[in-house]
């Protein structure tokens, strides 16, 4: 509960403190006089007061309130009564002394010079004491009765400094004690408060009641920050980052570190031209189904469709919020052309809808970009996997086939080149599924494009990397000598439309290959995306480096190496980035076995029945404990 005093302190208006501050100046003048005459009286015994005693004390009265005024000392807060408050204060009290002095020199006031000093300095004195005091009594009554959270501030530099200075005056933080890294420092005092080691603040959370500690070391790198940090929230504690003053008045830059750096730029080689592709108009006026819209591929491969003026883009995804959000940004990138946009909500493995669909928008092609692709996941959920990957193609496919579409393109992965994971095994059979359909359809062109790892795709290495290094670190490598074919998303979304373009009856079937460039290390990418936000790596040879990259290990199912072609030979194509490559495929016979089979493990959820089915009709299908021995 408040004490009384605070509801005074509380309802007095500003212009009432004002007038408040003017009377203490008034009253000290004639105060410090009188302490100043008996101060005089008792070393001059023969000194006695004059007649215009009390005309001293209005006259002084009448200077210190007047040039107070004019000073405008009543309009210095008192929680910013400071250096700039006691020079202009010492200024008052010299103006006061000196026409005082100037007064009794044309009048009948009498009083020795010294006397007048002593007067100066006693008015000064008095003035100053009586503001800071007045301000420690308004911080108490304030105080009073109010919760202040304990805190500690780690950094006793500049800027840590800085921070215990405005927080004194603060009515709701304590700050409690220093903690600085510097060993030099341990153990001294600065600013009224203790420095100590960072290995004292767990002891210091629970002496001291704190429970929130301020980092103010704006000179040291983000990554060392979130290092500290996170070692401090494991110890259950609040941590709050202060930029230095000079960052916040502009003179030095809050800089971000972490800007978005082009994907590109770490390929090491020449792009795409950032022009339509050639094959645009094999889109113009066309329907265009894009499943999986709403994912990396997906979203690119619409935002690049809208070039080439398709008569209508149908968005099919199973997420609705990734459905919502293409479908708003496809919407508002269509202004000004003639494309319909439609969001259709469902999975490639409901064959009702995908039929009704295809057949109410009268489909032209299909690209089929949705699938689950991220191995450790579909690895550790074979069925999901197997049937989205597999069961969503063919069911499709089929409805593609069925209903008259002209194209259908599947999009695939370099991971179904001899694969050693559910995911890479669950893509090679979606491809068999495709191959067997081109065999048999006399109307629908079947072909697949095939690619590796597109940079800045969600699950990819950069938004991870990215992520990591914004902690502080470490960036996690699953072995030292992995490496993978990387492409933007521009670069892969062109060029798989370029490949669809081609999809015809002469092509039919055939396997498209993505020209990937040469296989990045991932090793080197982790480096330059750390040197590229401004970090150095840490390491044996560099142990005050920035970020560390460590070594977790292979996870299940992955590869060092990825390949992009099961055969031998290429066959070119009239771009120069998109191959041909014909590769076996199974017998109608078999490929119907393989789907029953597939299905029947689906309906009664053996993943060991499913995993046997990939095991049998995908060749190249090498799972973890048969390629162990040889990795």
């Amino acid at each position: 509960m408040r004490p009384p005093l605070f509801k005074i302190v509380d309802r007095m208006s500003r212009p009432q403190k004002k007038a408040f501050l003017s009377l203490v100046d008034i009253i000290l003048a004639p105060v410090a006089y009188l302490i100043s005459a008996a101060v005089l009286y008792n070393s001059f015994p023969g000194l006695t007061f004059v007649q215009g005693n009390w005309i001293s004390l209005a006259v002084l009265a009448a200077l210190a309130g007047g040039f107070s005024l004019a000073l405008k000392l009543q309009n210095i807060k008192l929680n910013a009564y400071e250096s700039g408050g006691i020079l202009r204060t010492g200024i008052m009290a010299l103006l006061v002394t000196f026409s005082f002095a100037a007064i009794m020199a044309f009048t009948n006031l009498q009083m020795p010079r010294i006397g007048i000093i002593l007067f100066g300095l006693v008015f000064f004195l008095g003035t100053v004491g009586t503001r800071f005091a007045l301000l420690h009594i308004l911080l108490w009554v304030l105080r009073e009765g109010r919760m202040r959270r304990r805190v500690l501030i780690y950094g006793a530099g500049p800027t840590g400094m800085q921070l215990l200075a405005a927080l004194r005056s603060h009515d709701s933080i304590l700050p409690v004690a220093f903690v600085d890294d510097n060993p030099g420092l341990h153990g001294i005092s600065a600013g009224g408060l203790r420095i100590y080691g960072s290995e004292w603040i767990l002891d210091l959370a629970a002496r001291l009641e704190v429970d929130r500690v301020l980092l103010a070391m704006p000179s040291v790198s983000p990554p060392k920050l979130e290092q500290i940090a996170r070692r401090l929230q494991v110890m259950g504690l609040t941590v709050m980052t202060v930029p230095s003053f000079a960052q916040l008045v502009g003179v030095e830059r809050l800089v971000d570190t972490l800007t978005p750096v082009s994907p590109a730029s770490f390929l090491g080689r020449e792009q795409l031209d950032d022009d339509m592709f050639p094959g645009g108009s094999s889109y113009q006026d066309r329907v265009v189904l894009v499943t999986g819209a709403g994912g990396s591929i997906g979203s690119a491969l619409c935002r690049q469709l809208l070039a080439g003026r398709p008569d209508c883009i149908v968005l099919f995804e199973f997420s609705e919020i990734a459905l919502y959000t293409i479908e708003r940004k496809l919407i508002e990138m269509s202004v000004g052309t003639n494309t319909r946009i439609v969001a259709v909500l469902g999975s490639v493995n409901d064959s009702r809808m995908t039929r009704m669909v295809m057949t109410d928008h009268k489909v032209d092609i299909v690209l089929h970009a949705a699938a689950y692709k991220h191995v450790p996941l579909v690895e550790a959920n074979p069925i999901a996997g197997l049937a989205n990957n597999v069961l969503g193609t063919r069911t499709l496919a089929d409805a593609a086939h069925e209903t008259g579409v002209k194209k259908f393109v599947l999009i695939s992965t370099d991971k179904a080149v001899r694969p050693t994971n559910v995911m890479g095994a669950s893509k090679r059979l979606a491809e068999l599924v495709v191959q067997d359909l081109a065999k048999r359809s006399q109307g629908t062109a079947f072909s697949i494009v095939r690619f590796g790892n597109v940079l800045g795709s969600s699950g990819s290495v950069i938004p991870l990397f990215k992520e990591q290094i914004a902690k502080g670190g470490p960036i996690t490598l699953t072995h030292e000598d992995v490496t993978r074919y990387f492409m933007t998303i521009t670069e892969a979304a062109r060029l798989v439309l370029l490949a669809g373009s081609y999809a015809d009856r002469q092509f039919g079937g055939n396997v498209f290959v993505l020209d990937m460039g040469e296989p990045v290390k991932i090793r080197d990418l982790a480096r330059q995306m750390i040197e590229a936000a401004g970090f150095s790596v840490r390491d044996a040879d560099h142990p005050n480096g920035d970020i560390e990259i460590a070594v977790t290990g292979l996870r299940p199912g992955e590869k060092l190496f990825e390949e992009l072609l099961i055969g031998e030979g290429l066959l070119t194509t009239p771009h120069p980035k998109i191959l041909r490559a014909q590769e076996g495929s199974l017998t109608e016979l078999q490929m119907a076995t393989a789907l029953r089979s597939l299905r029947a493990a689906v309906a009664t959820g053996s993943a060991t029945e499913a995993l046997g089915v990939i095991s049998t009709y995908v060749e190249e299908y090498a799972p973890p404990h048969k390629t162990a021995i040889a990795q």
